[in-house]
Order: structure tokens, then C-alpha cells, then sequence
């Protein structure tokens, strides 16, 4: 049999706003804001640095910096103006929104518009994932068992697991919070979302979980 594009991914599962690997270890994601260093005086350039040395020298855990750049679609804008220039009834207002929408698609034919996201990832690894036991970690510790009370005492496992990774993110999200940089938690469809666009690039403006609200 072929191999799955799945078998050659590191994920296990993703499950409860938590990744789940294939050799047991945890993950959590916090999306970030930024900050632009460069508007900042260089009294707020050293506190900020001293304030983010402060921060790593506080973790007993290690983290992970990712920052993703995707070229911005910037067509549903354009769209957007477009349809409002139709609908204008002041027709100085109508001129002015025309010349701004032929600036826009002048700029973005000639340069590559950018969109930044930034995230941190936190890990946690359970005793169970460092004995390193053979077969899939995550239906050991969720499944895979007979007994309901054996059911019942994986998913408790879990969710201890959990919580200590969670405790980890609360960690690094308040550290973050004193540089001025808010975070949010990404939960299950944002990750599936997120591991998707990473590993289809080409797919980067379609939408993976349709939205329920």
C-alpha cells in the first residue's frame, strides 16, 4: 500500500486546542501580536530587550518562534472599494476612491505585500512519551482499552496532561503580556487550520473549517 501523506506528518491528533505527536509529546499555540521596534525610542528599545531577556531567563521549558509570511490576497479589498465607488453618490468622493483603487493595484503589482503572523509554541512531554512505548501514544492514553474505568482513567491522564500545559501557556502568555504583546490561545479547528496552510502553502487564502457562527 502507497504511504498517506498523514504517515509522514509528526501529528498524531489534534484534540482540545492541543497537538498531539506521534511520539506522545504535547503542544500548545499562542498566536501573537507585534510590536514596531523600530517607532520606539532606544530608552523603550533597552527596556523592551531587557524586559524579553527577563522573560526567556524566567522559563524552565523551552519554546519554539515560528513567524509566517504569506503574500496578501489583496483582491477582496479592492472589491470591497470598488463596490462602495459603485454605490457612491457624490461623485468628487466617487473620483477620489477610483484614483485610490488604481493606486492600490499599482502598489500591488509592483511589490510583494506582505502578511506577517507570529506564534510561539509550547511543549509539554509526559513521562509516558520519554519511556518511549511502542504503537500509537495517544490511543494508549485515550483509547484502546476494554474496561470503561481503563477509559476513563486515559482520559483523566489526558486531561492532567493538559492542564499542566496549559499552566505553561498562562506562563508564557503573562511574560508576554509585560512586553506589551498580547496572545491568543489557538484552539482546535485554528491549529487544524494553521498545520494546513503550513503544509499546503498553494491553499494559503482558502478557508479550512467553515464557519459554524
Amino acid at each position: 500500500m502507497a504511504p498517506r501523506v498523514q504517515d509522514f506528518l509528526p501529528v498524531e491528533e489534534i484534540r482540545d486546542g492541543v497537538v498531539i505527536l506521534k511520539g506522545g509529546d504535547l503542544r500548545a499555540v499562542l498566536m501573537c501580536s507585534s510590536i514596531n521596534f523600530d517607532l520606539k525610542s532606544h530608552d523603550e528599545q533597552i527596556a523592551i530587550l531587557n524586559q524579553y531577556q527577563n522573560f526567556l531567563n524566567s522559563l524552565d521549558f523551552t519554546v519554539q518562534l515560528y513567524v509566517q509570511s504569506r503574500n496578501l490576497d489583496i483582491r477582496p479589498y479592492v472589491s470591497l472599494l470598488e463596490n462602495r465607488m459603485r454605490e457612491q453618490l457624490n461623485e468628487l468622493i466617487k473620483i477620489q476612491t477610483r484614483e485610490y483603487v488604481e493606486f492600490v493595484k499599482t502598489v500591488t503589482e509592483q511589490t510583494n505585500v506582505m502578511s506577517k503572523s507570529f506564534f510561539i509554541i509550547i511543549p509539554y512531554t509526559p513521562t509516558f512519551a520519554i519511556a518511549k512505548q511502542s504503537g500509537s501514544i495517544f490511543s494508549k492514553l485515550l483509547g484502546g482499552g476494554t474496561s470503561n474505568n481503563n477509559s476513563k482513567e486515559k482520559m483523566e491522564r489526558f486531561e492532567e496532561h493538559r492542564s499542566q500545559l496549559e499552566q505553561r501557556r498562562n506562563v508564557v502568555a503573562s511574560g508576554l503580556a509585560s512586553l506589551g504583546i498580547r496572545t491568543a490561545a489557538l484552539g482546535t479547528e485554528e491549529l487544524v487550520e494553521l498545520y494546513y496552510k503550513i503544509m499546503n502553502p498553494g491553499d494559503a487564502n482558502v478557508p479550512v473549517v467553515e464557519n459554524t457562527n
